[in-house]
Formats: C-alpha cells, sequence, structure tokens
C-alpha cells in the first residue's frame, strides 16, 4: 500500500492547520531525495509538552499495543451498543415522573396483555357479484386453525361478533325506552283483537301490523349501526372484505415475540391457501400488534440506512478532499472508533434510544472526525517537508491538541447545555452528545498516530519528485489540490477583493435575520400538523390501508379513543357525568371531544320495570303467531327478537366477551375504564386540537371529591410541548455561555474571542433568515439544531482566528486561502453528518437535518467570508494597530518571531 507525499519547497507552514499554540519551529526541509531517517521530534518545552513527547515516542513504537487498547475497549463498547433499545413512544421524551407518564404507565399496566392482529381477506377486484360465502367460509375455518396455535401468540380469534349478536337479539327489547315498550304492547294488544275480530271488524282505524320494520324501530335497532355486522360477521357492506380479528398476549414493545406472533398467523393463513377458496383471494395483516412491530422495524431500517449513507457521504468527501486511500483508512477507523464507544457509554448511562438520540451517532461521525481532520492536515504538512515519521507525529500532536481539544470542547458543552432541559430527549441527546465528542477526540488522539505509524511500517510513505509534471490523473490532482489546502482558495480571492462589500453585506443580512427572526416568532413558528411528526405513509401505505379498514370494519375503539381508569367501578358513571358537562359547557366548534364510552353503557336502565312489559309482549306476540297473524316468512325475521321466555336482569357480567373485551382490564376486572373519542378521526392529526381534548380529560374533579386522571398520546402531546417550549430557552441561553466561556479560555478573554463570537452570531442570524425564506416550522426535534449550532459552529471561526493570529496582521488572507481548506472539509464532514438525516422516513427527523444543515453551513459562510473580510478591512485600514487589537500574547508578555513575519503565541 505505497503512497507519496509531494515535498514543497518552502518552510511548510500549517494550510490545514490552524490551531497552531506555538512550539519550536521546524528545520529547513533537507534536500530532495527519499524519506528522511528516523529522527527525534523536537524537545518539549512544558510539562505538557514532555508528556505529549512520551506519548508520541510510545505510540511510535509501540502502536500494537495501543491499538490492541484501543479496538478492546472498542470491542467492549460495541457489545453494549448491541444492547442498545429503541424506544419509539413519545412518551420515551418525557421525564418516567411526570404525571402524564407515570399514568399513561399506570393504564398500560391495567390494559396490557391483549394485543390485537386483524387478518383482512379480500375480493378479487372485478369480480361482481363478490364471493362474500367464500370469505366467510374461510374466516369460518380460519379461527380453529388460529386458536390451536394457542397462547402467548394467539389467546382468541373470531370472524364476527356471533356472539354478542346471539345475546343482544332477545334482550333488544330491554334497550328500548319503557314508554315505547308500553306503547308498543297496546299495539300489540290492538291487532291481536284485530286478528281475533277482523271478521266484524267495524272501525276504520285498523291497527299497524306487527312486522320487523315495527320490532326494529321500537327496540332501537333500526339505521346504520344495527346493519354494521352483516350476519354477525366483521364484513364491508359491499361483502368485498371479511375481516379475522385476533387478540395476543404478546406486547407490541416486544420485537422478538412479536414477530414471531405475526409469523405464526402467516403460517396459518399460508396453509389453508386461501385461493383454494376462490381464486384471486388477497389478504394482509393490520392491528396494532402489526403495526407496533411494523414501526419498530422500519425505525431500525432507518437508522440503519441513515447510518450507512452518512457513513458514505463522509467516505466521499474525506477521500475527494485527500485523494489518499491511507488517508481515508486512517480517519474512517478513528472516527468507527470513537462513535462505538459514544454508543458504549450511551448504553452505560441511558440504556436506550429514542426519537430523539436514534439519530445522533451520525451526527457525531460528522463532527467527531474534526480532530482527525486537524491532525491529518498538519502531520501532512509536515511530511511534506520530508520530516521523519516520529517528528511529524510530535508536531502534529503539540500544535492541534489544545485547539481540537477547544472545539471539540465547546460542541461538547453545547450539547451539555441541553443537560438543564427537563424534556428527556434533549437531556438524553446531551448527554451521548456532549460525552460523545470528547470521546471521539480521545479516540482520535490515541488511535490515529498508532494506526499511522503502523502503515508507515507496512508501506513507508516516499517523497515524490516535484521537478518534473506530476504523473497521471490522481498525481495531478493530488499537485492541485496540495491536500485540499487550495480549497479555500476561491474564498480568499473573494475577501481579498472585496473586503469591505463582503463584510458590510454579511452584517447587514445578518440585521435583517434577526429583525425576521422576531416577526416569525411573533407570527408563531411551531409545527401543529402532526402528519409531519411522523413517518413517511408512503413507506407503510398498504399496512396503514388494511388498517384502516380493519378498523372501520370492526370498530375497534382503540384506534382513536383514549382509555381511561379508574378506582372503583362507582366511579364510572360520575366520570361520564362531568366529562359530558365539560362537552356541552364548550362553545360550538371548540368542543373538546364526540362523547365517552363504557362498559355500563351496555347494560340498559330500568330493567325490573321493562321485564313484566316484555313478558306481555311475548305473549301476545306468540298467541298472534297462533291466529297466523305473521306469514312464515316474516315470522323467519322477526322470531329472534321475540323476548324468551323466562328473560332475566343483567349486568356487566354477564356481556359477552366480544362486547366487553375493551373495556376489560389485564387481571380480568370488568366495567373501570371509560374511553373517550375525538371529535373526528382527523381532529387527532391537529396538535391545537389535541391540547384542547388532553385539557378537558387530564385531570376531572367528580361530585362525590375524587379526582381522576388521564393520559395518552394528547395529554402526552400537550406536555412534550409544554416541555419543549419551557426548556428552549434555558438550554440555548446555556448554549450559547457554555460555547463563549469556552472560546474566552481559548483566547484568553483577549479580543480575538470577540472575533469568533461575533463571526458566531452572524452565521445564527444567517440560519434565522434563511430558516424564515424556507418557512421551517419548529418542532420538538429540530428545536435541538438550535443549542448544538453554537458549539459546532464557532468551530470554523476559531479556526481562522487562530490562524490569523498567528500569522500577525495581513495573515487574514493567508488564514482562508490556507486555513479554508481544512475548515471547509470539517464542515462538510458535519453537514453531511446531517444532511443524512434529511434521507429519514421521519419527518421529523428530516426537519432536525434540514435546520442543522442550514445552521452548519451558515456558521462556515460566516466564517470564511465576513469574518476574514472583516479582518482584511480593519487591517488595511489600521495596519498597525490591528495585530495589537487581536493579540494573544498576555499582559506583559511578548511573542516570538514567526517564519511567516507574523508572531507565534507562548508554547502550549
Amino acid at each position: 500500500m505505497s503512497d507519496s507525499i509531494p515535498p514543497e519547497p518552502r518552510i511548510p507552514k500549517a494550510p490545514g492547520m490552524p490551531r497552531d499554540l506555538g512550539g519550536d519551529l521546524l528545520p529547513p526541509p533537507p534536500p530532495p531525495g527519499d524519506a528522511a531517517p528516523e529522527s527525534e521530534p523536537p524537545p518539549a518545552s512544558t510539562r505538557v509538552g514532555s508528556l505529549l513527547l512520551w506519548l508520541v515516542g510510545f505510540q511510535a513504537r509501540h502502536p500494537f499495543r495501543v491499538l490492541a487498547v484501543a479496538f478492546a475497549i472498542t470491542a467492549v463498547a460495541l457489545l453494549g451498543a448491541t444492547r442498545l433499545r429503541m424506544l419509539a413512544g413519545f412518551e420515551n421524551l418525557l421525564p418516567e415522573d411526570r404525571p402524564s407518564v407515570l399514568e399513561l404507565a399506570r393504564v398500560a399496566e391495567r390494559t396490557a396483555g391483549v394485543s390485537t392482529m386483524f387478518i383482512v381477506l379480500q375480493a378479487p377486484a372485478g369480480v361482481d357479484p363478490p364471493p362474500t360465502a367464500e370469505l366467510r367460509r374461510l374466516a369460518d375455518d380460519l379461527v380453529p386453525r388460529l386458536v390451536a396455535v394457542g397462547a402467548p401468540w394467539v389467546g382468541s380469534a373470531e370472524s364476527g361478533v356471533h356472539d354478542s349478536v346471539d345475546f343482544l337479539a332477545p334482550r333488544a327489547g330491554l334497550y328500548a325506552p319503557i314508554q315505547k315498550l308500553e306503547q308498543f304492547r297496546d299495539d300489540v294488544t290492538s291487532r291481536f283483537q284485530y286478528e281475533v275480530n277482523k271478521d266484524s271488524w267495524i272501525d276504520d282505524d285498523i291497527p299497524p301490523p306487527i312486522d320487523e320494520a315495527r320490532i326494529r324501530a321500537t327496540f332501537g335497532l333500526s339505521g346504520e349501526q344495527t346493519d354494521r355486522f352483516p350476519d354477525g360477521y366483521y364484513q364491508s357492506k359491499d361483502g368485498r372484505v371479511v375481516v379475522v380479528a385476533i387478540r395476543s398476549k404478546v406486547h407490541g414493545a416486544d420485537l422478538e415475540r412479536g414477530s414471531e406472533a405475526i409469523a405464526r398467523v402467516k403460517a396459518v393463513v399460508n396453509e389453508a391457501n386461501p385461493a383454494s377458496y376462490h381464486p384471486g383471494i388477497t389478504w394482509g395483516m393490520s392491528g396494532d400488534l402489526v403495526t407496533s412491530i411494523g414501526e419498530y422495524t422500519a425505525i431500525n431500517r432507518d437508522l440503519r440506512e441513515v447510518g450507512l449513507l452518512g457513513a458514505a457521504m463522509l467516505v466521499g468527501v474525506v477521500l475527494l478532499y485527500y485523494l489518499r486511500l491511507r488517508t481515508l483508512t486512517t480517519m474512517m477507523v478513528t472516527v468507527l472508533v470513537g462513535v462505538s464507544w459514544a454508543a458504549g457509554i450511551a448504553y452505560v448511562l441511558v440504556g436506550h434510544l429514542n426519537t430523539a438520540t436514534g439519530f445522533l451517532f451520525t451526527i457525531l461521525a460528522g463532527n467527531g472526525i474534526n480532530s482527525g481532520i486537524m491532525f491529518m492536515a498538519r502531520y501532512l504538512e509536515v511530511r511534506r517537508g520530508r520530516s521523519s515519521l516520529l517528528e511529524g507525529l510530535a508536531i502534529a500532536h503539540r500544535e492541534t491538541w489544545l485547539a481540537t481539544l477547544t472545539a471539540a470542547t465547546a460542541a461538547g458543552a453545547s450539547f451539555a447545555a441541553l443537560l438543564v432541559s427537563e424534556f428527556r430527549g434533549f437531556r438524553d441527546f446531551g448527554l451521548i452528545g456532549g460525552i460523545g465528542m470528547l470521546l471521539c477526540w480521545v479516540a482520535t488522539y490515541l488511535t490515529l498516530p498508532a494506526i499511522l505509524a503502523v502503515f508507515e511500517r507496512i508501506s513507508p510513505i516516499k517523497a515524490e519528485d516535484t521537478s518534473g509534471p506530476p504523473k497521471g490523473l490522481l498525481g495531478r490532482l493530488r499537485r492541485a489540490t496540495q491536500g485540499g489546502a487550495h480549497f479555500g482558495a476561491p474564498f480568499a480571492k473573494l475577501v481579498n477583493a472585496f473586503p469591505r462589500a463582503v463584510a458590510s453585506t454579511g452584517f447587514a443580512l445578518a440585521a435583517i435575520g434577526l429583525v425576521a427572526m422576531v416577526f416569525y416568532i411573533r407570527r408563531d413558528p411551531m409545527e401543529y400538523d402532526l402528519r409531519n411528526m411522523r413517518t413517511d405513509p408512503t413507506i407503510r401505505s398498504e399496512e396503514i390501508r388494511l388498517s384502516q379498514l380493519a378498523d372501520s370494519i370492526t370498530g375497534h375503539v382503540g384506534a382513536d379513543g383514549m382509555a381511561i381508569v379508574t378506582e372503583r367501578v362507582e366511579q364510572v358513571p360520575l366520570l361520564e357525568a362531568a366529562l359530558r358537562a365539560k362537552r356541552d359547557a364548550a362553545p360550538e366548534g371548540l368542543k373538546p371531544f364526540a362523547d365517552v364510552h363504557a362498559l355500563q353503557d351496555f347494560v340498559p336502565a330500568d330493567q325490573e320495570a321493562k321485564l313484566p312489559v316484555l313478558a306481555e309482549l311475548r305473549d301476545k306476540i306468540l298467541r298472534a303467531k297462533k291466529r297466523k297473524a305473521f306469514t312464515d316468512d316474516d315470522w323467519k325475521k322477526i322470531e329472534k327478537f321475540v323476548p324468551p321466555e323466562g328473560l332475566a336482569a343483567f349486568g356487566i357480567a354477564d356481556l359477552p366477551e366480544s362486547m366487553a373485551r375493551i373495556f376489560t382490564e389485564s387481571d380480568g376486572t370488568r366495567g373501570r375504564i371509560v374511553y373517550i373519542s375525538p371529535i373526528s378521526p382527523e381532529s387527532v392529526d391537529d396538535a391545537r386540537y389535541l391540547f384542547r381534548w388532553a385539557d378537558s380529560y387530564r385531570r376531572t374533579e367528580l361530585s362525590d371529591g375524587s379526582v381522576v386522571l388521564g393520559s395518552g398520546r394528547a395529554v402526552i402531546y400537550a406536555d412534550l410541548w409544554a416541555a419543549v417550549l419551557g426548556d428552549v430557552p434555558p438550554s440555548v441561553i446555556a448554549a450559547i455561555l457554555a460555547t463563549a466561556l469556552v472560546v474566552l479560555l481559548a483566547f484568553r478573554a483577549g479580543r480575538p474571542a470577540l472575533a469568533v463570537l461575533g463571526a458566531l452570531f452572524v452565521g445564527i442570524a444567517w440560519m434565522a433568515l434563511v430558516c424564515v425564506i424556507v418557512g421551517v416550522r419548529l418542532n420538538f426535534l429540530n428545536f435541538i439544531a438550535l443549542p448544538i449550532t453554537f458549539g459546532i459552529g464557532v468551530d470554523y471561526a476559531v479556526n481562522i482566528v487562530h490562524r490569523y493570529v498567528r500569522e500577525g496582521s495581513g495573515g487574514a488572507l493567508v488564514a482562508v486561502r490556507e486555513t479554508g481548506g481544512a475548515v471547509i472539509l470539517c464542515s462538510l464532514t458535519t453537514a453531511l453528518g446531517y444532511a443524512a438525516l434529511v434521507g429519514s422516513m421521519n419527518f421529523g427527523v428530516r426537519s432536525l437535518g434540514v435546520v442543522a444543515v442550514i445552521g452548519e453551513l451558515c456558521c462556515l459562510f460566516a466564517a470564511v467570508l465576513v469574518l476574514p473580510a472583516f479582518l482584511i478591512w480593519v487591517d488595511r485600514s489600521e495596519p498597525t494597530g490591528a495585530l495589537k487589537r487581536f493579540s494573544l500574547a498576555p499582559p506583559g508578555g511578548s511573542v516570538r518571531p514567526s517564519r511567516n513575519s507574523g508572531s507565534l503565541p507562548p508554547a502550549a
């Protein structure tokens, strides 16, 4: 794996390493020829320098020991990383002790243990009439086969509500108002008298006949709801779809067992061979278990695809910049080690990922590689001057460690600023990101020199003869780019030609951005359409279609209704009354919900008073039948509604399983669950409505003085926004202060720090302007981009100012021309880490990527355009005062003359 580096004819500067914090000057380069023999690095002048020299010597002489330790730690970290669980629910973004989260957990525990699966059997398109009989027969045949699968995979299976129909039909009269029953009894009596005496009937007013329509009207059985289940089947009105409902004991969060349950059900259906019942019958699966497993699978696939996309873009841009496989391999291994350590520490400290942190490692890779870029740029510069491996490593170590640590600390501090948030999504993001940035820095300075030493042993770098034209396309590209240093040349040319215009334009745009941001905030930039926070529906369009179809046919309440679990059955009627009072008191158009549903609603009132009336009705109807008052066809239609002999009152314990199932707790207790349904299925996608809905049932005081709490996605989402809106201001302020503190410490609170922070301020103002122009809506995911942009975006201005101070007055042009290339690469790797998020299936994650890329590019251009243009402008206006104004030398100290006619700060 041979490689070569073209030497420079001049004493090396730092085209890719602006963070030179001083030290001994390099000796003049030796005459052209092969690489110089191994030599000792320059002597250290400080205690830190001595430690660095020892570390460099150890890494160069014992690289395999260093890498063995690093890779052993990486292996342990990866073992923990593989055990990270993905928690997709929004409740996982809130603190675990939040009342709404505690109540949601309590309700889930009481109602858990039963998940649903639906087998949706569909008739072939274009076949009329549809093979409804075959669909029903297939559904009936599947039921016993599915039940035979057994628990926990299948607890029960049914093709309809036959038991409910059989239970309700003879008891239908108990649901009718007693006044109607008494009137109907009188009408039946009159009709019976007419049938007995119709030959001698002289009254012109003939009593109406007793038929199915009259009985249905009296018992309240007319209308669409009554015909919802034809012959008791879960069947569509047109007969083209029949559904088999399955209850499973496997929880939706159990990925392994849930996948197994779905696989077993699919095997049963395939074994039944639907096509053998009728050619063209198709089938699919839906239900909350299928949806949960599908979402987990989609998220895991999304994490993998986004990670691979980010890695591919990272590899591409680094290879394009350096055009060296050796360099690419070294840096990729280094950043992989750092990100692996971050994933391992995430398992130790957090134990899981959520919607906010799931894609964090792509961001860490893009930003964590920056330290390696700076180290490699300085190393290659030294080696280009024909220095030895040991000297190259020592100088790269000495002249980059403090500056890269400053950048990593600033980025880590901006992540850590999120720790002040109560919002668990922010807090976990800040914890993992803050520690991860420092771990990436440690991994760089531990492993990168050792990897370079290994490559040097395998295939030593040879100097390249520059006396003639470069060989091949790759050689010409390397000569032209000089390791990417010339990538900053276009920016240098622009700021050199028009410094005042560039700086003035940048400041003006920043001012416009601030004004636009004020108006943008006043117009409320929040995202209220929840469809823009979910997974792209086109990814799982067929599953969503089947879910909607099954829900509409079966009437599955869990689709939209929110469950409230009371402590006592006696509280249920009081809760229903209190909730309905809230609904009725709300103005028209602002109703918080449609209705309240409880198992008690299926138990009719005044049963004891109705039983004697129904007994009389039975007697009259049967006597009328003896008198041939009904044809045989009519009797078949009304017989099932005739009150049975010995009809008795019943309670919730007597209701059939299919009716009571959704109101039954996991331990079998009935009657303590209440559902509150939204005003429409579409309304749940509107966050404003969810806030109103949540407030209506979050806390309900009953007439007996007790209090019932409610939770669910409406309350969870409302609390998410409350947490975000409350935590973003302190998080942003903390990020600003932390970033400013790091910069002030790095520059010893001098005026260069003001230049760095000023450039950051311009970049953030530009970010606001661009967000306003493109119409970015803020949500609880892309909010994260605001605080972390401060720490990551300040890195580029730090690089430029460091190089400017080193070069002295007039050095801004050198800084942007020679340092700009490395700065651009650092920004590209970070931006590409963000850009990979735009490829996510989740719209919220995409929005995070968009906002973060905007902030990254704005801070980059502010650093390589406005900042150097301003410095050039100042230098040309006050050539003698500018250096003093921006000097890093401490009061009363001195600076040493630089080989670049500038000045160097004291050694680190």
